[in-house]
């Protein structure tokens, strides 16, 4: 696992470095939408509602919609402005106990690992958090915003346990839940009697995601019997990308400024590349005839030989 944060924590005068580790992932198979002719990938341009046009990033700003109607527009430097929380410090604001947390407010969950001089606080906060049967509320920054969370132990390890705010969880307003419903006694019993002939301990490692393992059985199956095929290399054109700068745009403008800077300009790329017109090409002088046979070669080296010779 690769650390994404580090810091410490801290309660009362203890401090532990640790580093933090994201404690889940997913496995859903991801699907590309593609063109079912040719494989191409479908793309999706950012137009805009009101001309129909194509807008580049540089023209988008954050904006929010009011009940009334009303359009109230972000761009940068108002959220510049906005104050940003920093720190690399899990403060411990209480300890509660672990039945008054409702799992409802869990999020994400991280792992912590301490830092090599800190294995003998991070113990001890995680055997006293088992001994009371209790969780750690924090507060910490992560990505620039304040969360709260819990610290918890599961195993050997304690997990920081992201959780949302409190407004942030709907309350579940259905009138026929206020409705007045009468259980008659003999099935309450029933109903009790269904529910221990089914108790069982909780084991994870029972379960599995059947579904994805059917999608992984088609495509494996469908790779196997020749359904599959190579996937389509994209074409790239100098507009594309939006205002994403493009590779090889990217690369002649350095070639141009390193010739501008030399001396040159970057005119000279294209004329040095150009093949020289044949009527330009200086004439060189015509490579000896070589021999078309042993014979003739012999004869031209006897022929000097004959000239050279002077008469008895």
């Amino acid at each position: 696992m690769r650390a994404m944060w580090s810091g410490a924590v801290s309660f009362g005068l203890v401090s532990v470095p640790i580093k933090l580790y994201s404690a889940t992932t997913n496995h859903d198979i991801r699907f590309h939408q593609v063109h079912a002719a040719d494989g191409g990938r479908i793309k999706y341009k950012r137009t805009c509602a009101i001309d129909g046009e194509e807008v580049e990033y540089a023209d988008i700003v954050k904006g929010y919609e009011t009940d009334d109607g009303e359009l109230i527009t972000l761009d940068d430097a108002d959220l510049d402005s906005l104050p940003q929380v920093s720190g690399h410090e899990i403060d411990v604001i209480e300890f509660v106990p672990a039945d008054q947390i409702d799992p409802m407010l869990f999020e994400k969950s991280y792992y912590l690992e301490p830092e090599a001089k800190a294995a003998k606080p991070y113990a001890l906060l995680r055997e006293a958090l088992v001994q009371t049967d209790r969780m750690a509320v924090v507060r910490f920054a992560l990505r620039q915003r304040e969360s709260i969370a819990l610290l918890r132990v599961r195993g050997k390890a304690i997990v920081l346990q992201t959780m949302l705010w409190p407004d942030e969880v709907r309350e579940p307003e259905f009138d026929i839940l206020d409705a007045v419903v009468e259980l008659r006694p003999q099935e309450l019993t029933m109903a009790a009697s269904l529910v221990e002939s089914l108790g069982a301990d909780f084991d994870p490692s029972q379960f599995h995601d059947e579904y994805r393992d059917a999608v992984e059985e088609m495509i494996e199956r469908k790779r196997t019997t020749g359904e599959s095929r190579p996937a389509p290399v994209e074409k790239t054109t100098s507009d594309e990308g939006d205002s994403m700068t493009d590779l090889l745009s990217a690369l002649q403008a350095s070639v141009d400024a390193a010739r501008a800077k030399s001396g040159g300009t970057p005119a000279e790329k294209d004329e040095d590349e150009k093949p020289v017109p044949s009527r330009s090409r200086a004439k060189k002088p015509a490579a000896p005839r070589k021999p078309a046979n042993k014979e003739e070669a012999d004869d031209k080296a006897d022929a000097p030989r004959k000239r050279a010779r002077k008469p008895a």
